[in-house]
């Protein structure tokens, strides 16, 4: 296997441990060294995987799938939810590739699918054969203001 694929499937299997909410397929492809920055959360850089730990144990309790925005209610099945990589990029520097791309989550709903999407760039290392992610950094998937609004008052 090439490892442009190589990185791609683990990429994919990566991300899809998160769609599943499964903690210990994520610590495997994950170093525990993790920095990232997800917009919609904070502006500031979060560190470690505890953050992603509790996220992942609520989203399995609610049903919900990370950054999807959607959740079952009580009485209906988690809706079915896939991803889809945009425009990925994958750069290959040997024990260390950097994969860039749109990330849309797309979810069945009574009402009809629901997109949500975010630009995200991985960091991953490989470390005695095997990949990890070292730090993620996502970012609005529509132009936002250059300058922060200033408030009037």
């Amino acid at each position: 296997m090439s490892q442009y694929h190589e990185v791609y499937s683990f990429l994919e299997q990566h991300l899809q441990s998160i769609m599943d909410n499964d903690i210990d397929a994520y610590h495997a492809s994950t170093s525990s060294k993790l920095t990232l920055y997800e917009w919609w959360v904070t502006p500031h850089r979060i560190d470690g995987l505890n953050f992603h730990d509790f996220l992942m144990l609520e989203n399995e309790r609610r049903g919900a799938v990370f950054g999807s925005d959607v959740e079952q209610t009580r009485d209906t099945e988690k809706p079915p939810t896939r991803f889809d990589l945009a425009n990925l990029h994958i750069q290959d520097f040997g024990d260390t590739a950097i994969a860039s791309y749109t990330l849309l989550l797309s979810s069945g709903l009574p009402e009809g699918v629901s997109v949500v999407s975010h630009n995200e760039s991985r960091v991953m290392i490989k470390r005695d054969d095997k990949w990890k992610v070292v730090h993620v950094h996502k970012s609005p998937a529509w132009q936002a203001p250059h300058m922060q609004p200033q408030n009037d008052e």
